[in-house]
């Protein structure tokens, strides 16, 4: 951002508008509202969810609806009216409208005040973008000091709590910006802007001089757009000063000035506030810290070449979304608890369809295979040593002499890529293969695309926005690649990578990037998506791609946390990532176990690494997708030595024997609008020691997962969320919750059952196209009711679609220590119709950890109804 971007905000607050009711009118789907600065159109678009868009001229705004996309009806709604309030309620929410002031409130069903508009903080100022006419936006919101706030997508910073938290939503590698918040007072809040937005803009600026160099300069490796190549870099300093009025919490928000930084350090009047590197990181961050009142002293210390500003704000008790680039001010409230919110969230904005079975199991990469015998060898090796694994990946640079991305293998390295695809088959293994949305324009490929203007002007990024370029991308995609059958889709960089939408017009030159600047990989993923659905119509599609946007996990998407180093400090980092990734209804997500960016020499004889690698597998276990990647890296559990590979196997078969919870909550993900990677406020948001909990989290209903992310703990303390019990899934000893306790943490992770659970737990695999063995250990863990579905169905394909799954209902009376069983509901082709339940009631040392239970009861199931009691 430039200083002069900046004092013109600053002047924002003179143009803040009061808004005066003068009239409203009810239509069918919403309530016009015409006030003094403009009108205001109230939207019911669910019976817990309300749409809300103000501007001076609707006549104008003209833009494709990319993240509500369902046609669902509008709910019945009904509008009221006193003499200070206009009122718009549904069945479970209510927007009253201050006729003087024009802020709304927001209610529950029972009245309750969940959310409110701060008086007199709404804007809609005139700008320009790229020569084109547009506004500044801005919405404030009261926010109460005992309120938590998740989401915004995946960052770096390391905050779960996100309260008065100043981030800048920008699409670049590690960070994945996702406008869309969770309180804990019961609401969700979608800010519904395409470019980029501010979250808690910090509007005062300190300026930095540079002040000269720091330490050595070092060569570096890094990953880019060419490819591999080798830096020179060197830390720079930067002093500043900057006075305040007032004592108190500030908070700070660091631009490097800089496409992508490599390291964020802050030091104020000599303490360290922030000191995190990394190959790549994104340009912004933040932080708070309390101040004095009067003149303090600031040191930033980054690569020289930086140019980095400090922007502060005071802590105030408000949540403020602003967003530079818009033609109305447009943002959607979602009322209820956090699984309620998703459910709406995901009905108007499309379901997350069901990944096939084996993108759960085990998906091994590494940067990269560089033969087909090479990867070949490497399957080979994993069946050979017994080590479970679904997917093996080939990473980039495949395509050789061709050119980048050119969808074509070198020959000289691979030289039968369809009979590659066929011997992994062959072995039960599926392949993944990277695909890029930058082309070469020197190749063969790309001088097509050149010739037919299908490139973002001044870069190599196809022009997704055109639908003729995205078609003709797709036909390629699919002549080349898909008729390979090449089963999983790494579709990398689509940020694009260096945030290269900025200042660039698209979909032809018809349209400024600015307004869509967060939402191309949206653009990508439903190209890959649509065109898979066509041209394979029997096999699920499965894309793993680096950058996400609200709506696109209806086209069959994970994301991953990018190119992260390998610290402890980065182990924590990719949870609460992921946490507040997952919270904004983008179910799946995973990172690179092991870290992207590893230790140089001696990575496979250092136990101290090991300690590491082990950890971030042990969470990976825990992550919706298993997953190993490592840059210049054999990453394969026996090159670092026996012990990691035996360490490896034990969570290798620990995911596997979880398959059917697993794939059960994949299931509930998408008939249920489910959530498997739980941030504690999904559960237990009236507990605040619970809320406080920044690494702990619930995988599905049942498992609360506390990893290990420092070096030598033996012991971890782990808090047991109140109001229940909760059992050691190692040992089976039992808990009570509201309490914080210490785990055995030696060589595994904490984890604890929730009281009332019931586990299914399958055989141990190689992969998941093992033919099952019929025999499934269902695990009860007593204490309180509780039920469990297990779901089942042909795992590959689409069949599911149209009824061909089954469903198995498990239900506990703890009272009556009985377990019942229901009645097989649905059918599909290979399910079996003959099976055994091995019943388990858990107890201290009985029914633990790993390894089958021998203390069961037997239980032959023919899809009738079965009691069993204890």
């Amino acid at each position: 951002m430039t200083l002069k971007r900046t004092l013109i905000f600053l002047l924002l607050p003179l143009f803040c508008l009061g808004q005066s009711v003068k009239n409203y009118t009810k239509q069918p789907n919403k309530v016009i509202v015409s006030l003094d600065g403009g009108d205001m159109h109230i939207s019911p678009l669910s019976d817990g969810a309300v749409r809300i868009q103000f501007a001076k001229d609707f006549s104008n705004i003209n833009h494709e609806e990319l993240v509500f996309t369902s046609l669902v009806e509008a709910p019945k709604f009904n509008v009221s009216e006193t003499d200070s309030e206009l009122e718009v309620s549904t069945s479970k929410i209510k927007v009253a409208l201050n006729k003087q002031t024009g802020a709304l409130t927001y209610k529950d069903a029972s009245g309750k005040v969940f959310l409110t508009e701060k008086p007199g903080s709404r804007v809609f100022t005139p700008s320009m973008v790229q020569g084109q006419p547009t506004h500044i936006v801005e919405q404030a919101f009261e926010s109460p000091k005992d309120e938590y706030l998740y989401g915004t997508g995946q960052f770096q910073d390391g905050y779960l709590n996100i309260r008065a938290l100043p981030r800048r939503l920008t699409q670049v590698n590690t960070q994945i910006s996702i406008p869309f918040i969770m309180s804990s007072k019961g609401y969700g809040l979608l800010w519904h802007n395409y470019g980029l937005t501010d979250f808690n803009p910090a509007d005062n600026v300190v300026e930095l001089k540079p002040a000269g160099t720091d330490g050595e300069a070092i060569s570096v490796d890094v990953t880019t757009t060419e490819g591999t190549r080798r830096e020179r870099r060197q830390d720079g300093l930067f002093t500043g000063t900057f006075s305040v009025k007032e004592a108190g919490k500030y908070a700070l928000l660091l631009d490097v000035g800089q496409k992508m930084a490599r390291r964020w350090q802050v030091a104020i009047d000599g303490k360290s506030i922030m000191d995190f590197r990394n190959p790549w990181l994104p340009p912004t961050t933040s932080e708070f810290i309390e101040l004095e009142a009067g003149e303090h002293k600031i040191l930033v210390t980054g690569e020289r070449n930086d140019k980095p500003v400090i922007y502060y704000r005071k802590v105030e008790d408000e949540t403020v979304f602003r967003s530079p680039v818009a033609n109305v001010l447009d943002y959607v409230v979602f009322a209820g608890n956090a699984d309620a919110v998703i459910s709406s969230y995901r009905n108007l904005t499309g379901q997350a369809p069901l990944m096939p079975i084996w993108s759960l199991g085990y998906i091994h990469c590494r940067e990269r295979f560089n033969t087909q015998n090479e990867l070949l060898e490497n399957a080979r090796e994993f069946r050979a040593r017994k080590l479970p694994l679904d997917m093996i990946v080939q990473d980039w640079q495949y395509w050789g002499k061709y050119g980048w991305n050119a969808m074509k293998f070198d020959e000289s390295n691979y030289p039968d890529p369809a009979k590659m695809v066929q011997e992994l088959h062959e072995m039960d293994m599926r392949l993944m293969v990277s695909v890029w949305s930058k082309i070469d324009p020197v190749s063969e490929l790309g001088k097509e695309f050149t010739e037919k203007g299908f490139y973002i002007p001044e870069t190599q990024w196809v022009d997704f926005f055109d639908q003729k370029a995205a078609d003709f991308y797709w036909q390629n995609f699919s002549n080349k690649l898909l008729k390979l059958g090449i089963d999983g889709w790494w579709q990398d960089a689509t940020e694009p990578e260096n945030d290269d939408l900025q200042g660039r017009m698209v979909n032809n030159g018809t349209m400024p990037g600015e307004l869509v600047r967060n939402v191309y990989p949206m653009y990508v993923t439903k190209t890959i998506y649509d065109g898979v659905r066509k041209d394979a119509p029997d096999e699920r599609v499965f894309i793993l791609t680096r950058s996400g946007f609200s709506g696109q996990q209806r086209y069959s998407t994970a994301v991953w946390s990018g190119d992260v180093g390998h610290d402890w400090e980065t182990l924590k980092r990719q949870i609460t990532g992921g946490l507040n990734m997952s919270i904004t209804g983008m179910p799946w997500w995973t990172f690179d176990a092991g870290g992207f960016f590893r230790p140089g020499g001696g990575q496979y004889e250092s136990a101290e690494y090991q300690e590491r690698f082990l950890r971030w597998f042990q969470l990976a276990t825990f992550a919706p997708l298993q997953r190993v990647h490592g840059y210049q890296t054999n990453t394969e559990f026996w090159r670092y030595g026996e012990k990691m590979e035996k360490e490896a196997l034990n969570y290798l078969n620990l995911r596997y024997r979880l398959m059917p919870y697993i794939y059960s909550q994949a299931a509930d993900i998408t008939f249920n609008n489910g959530t498997i990677m739980r941030p504690l406020v999904m559960d237990f948001a009236n507990d605040e020691m619970a809320l406080k909990q920044n690494y702990e989290y619930m995988f599905g209903p049942s498992f609360l997962v506390a990893p290990v992310t420092d070096e030598g703990v033996t012991e971890l303390e782990v808090y047991l969320p109140k109001d229940t019990k909760w059992i050691d899934f190692w040992t089976g000893k039992q808990f009570d919750g509201g309490q914080t306790m210490k785990a055995d943490a030696i060589s595994k992770i904490p984890l604890f059952v929730k009281a009332g659970s019931i586990v299914p737990m399958g055989d141990f695999m190689q992969s998941t196209e093992d033919k099952p063995s019929g025999v499934t250990e269902i695990r009860v863990y007593e204490g309180a009711d509780g039920s469990f579905m297990l779901y089942e169905d042909e795992g590959t394909n689409y069949n599911y679609e149209t009824g061909a799954f089954s469903n198995i209902s498990f239900n506990w009376n703890d009272k009556k220590q009985t377990l019942t069983i229901g009645k097989t509901e649905g059918v599909f082709e290979g399910m079996l119709k003959n099976r055994t339940f091995n019943i388990v009631f858990v107890k201290e040392n009985t029914g633990t950890g790993i390894d089958k239970s021998a203390n069961v009861k037997s239980i032959s199931y023919k899809g009738n109804k079965v009691v069993v009691k204890k």
